[in-house]
């Protein structure tokens, strides 16, 4: 298991993961002009099923969910008998870059709703 945030595209690190994870949920939405509710309901239709910050909020889901199995692969390994400092030491490391990009995914989540509903005012 590496330590790097981003270790690159063969590690499989939390920037890959996410990038890799907004590609794939993105299904064309953002090139298509996004808008996940279609014109009667008064969004900006087109899209193919979803929007942009659909695919931005599932991409911040998989993401924490690659470190949540980090840091359950990490528990399992402790728990099996693996109790040393080092194994401590990295279940704790994980465990704050967890709550770092819980945190910095709440954040753009709420910045980028703020921003569609003053938009959605003008």
């Amino acid at each position: 298991m590496s330590n790097t945030i981003n270790p690159g595209a063969d590690a499989g690190g939390l920037v890959t993961t996410f990038i890799a994870a907004a590609n794939n949920n993105n299904n064309g939405t953002a090139r298509n002009g996004g808008g996940g509710a279609t014109a009667a309901s008064g969004g900006g239709g087109g899209g193919s099923g979803g929007s942009w910050y659909e695919a931005l909020s599932r991409a911040w889901g998989q993401t924490l969910d690659a470190q949540a199995s980090r840091i359950t692969e990490l528990s399992g390994s402790i728990g099996g008998g693996g109790d040393q400092p080092s194994n401590m030491v990295a279940l704790t490391a994980e465990s704050l870059r967890m709550q770092f990009v819980s945190n910095s995914a709440a954040t753009s989540q709420n910045s980028v709703g703020e921003a569609l509903n003053a938009l959605a005012r003008k």
